[in-house]
């Protein structure tokens, strides 16, 4: 795994061993979905590429926004050279970290953690008091995605955000993780775009299905 971690980061060396949440399993109890995670870094993602692991690694526990706009259409967004999957198409968000010790990893915090994601990728500042808890999917890789709802905004201000942050970004270091936004309003939308991650076709889907 270390090797393997070493050779991505030689490849991309803006790559960095920072904290997650990993994912060690799910279950429903009644009305609720419980999940099981542990506390990782990035490098423990290097595993996937390891064919000895007996087919399991642990996945991880990701947060996004579903971030629409006032012409009904949800705001994506296209990872930049500086970050694992460079060109893949996303929604905004990342790998939860895991909370401090003693505290309680529940939807408040994972909401704070996606309206900080959503500040830091597309400029967009959003109280996570006002983020709804939307929906969970799980990936091809076992990730376990929590995905939360933000309040409509202006397209203009979602352009004039992520334009700020770019010139922000640019000036201080490499740039944001997401080097363009766009906006798509159906699944097919989304496929012709070229890579994106697993996810997003079905949730895409699923919003505009309930937004009718």
């Amino acid at each position: 795994m270390d090797r393997a971690w070493e050779e991505a980061v030689s490849v991309n060396p803006y790559l960095f061993d920072g904290p997650m949440v990993a994912c060690m399993g799910w279950e429903r109890q009644e009305r609720e979905l419980v999940l099981s995670w542990a506390r990782a870094t990035y490098r423990y993602r290097a595993l996937r590429g390891i064919r000895s692991v007996n087919g399991w690694t642990p996945g991880s526990v990701f947060v996004t926004v579903l971030q629409p706009t006032d012409d009904g259409e949800l705001v994506v967004g296209r990872e930049s050279a500086t970050t694992s999957a460079p060109g893949r198409w996303q929604l905004p968000g990342g790998v939860a970290e895991p909370p401090e010790a003693g505290a309680t990893l529940d939807p408040s915090a994972l909401g704070r953690h996606a309206a900080r994601e959503l500040a830091e990728e597309t400029g967009i500042d959003v109280e996570p008091e006002d983020l709804t808890l939307w929906g969970v999917t799980r990936g091809n890789t076992g990730n376990v995605g929590v995905h939360f709802l933000a309040p409509r905004l202006p397209v203009a201000l979602v352009r004039e955000s992520h334009a700020a942050l770019v010139a922000s970004s640019a000036a201080q270091g490499p740039g944001p993780e997401l080097d363009r936004l766009t906006r798509v309003r159906s699944a097919a939308q989304v496929t012709g775009l070229g890579r994106y991650v697993d996810y997003l076709p079905d949730v895409v889907r699923r919003y505009v299905r309930a937004a009718r």
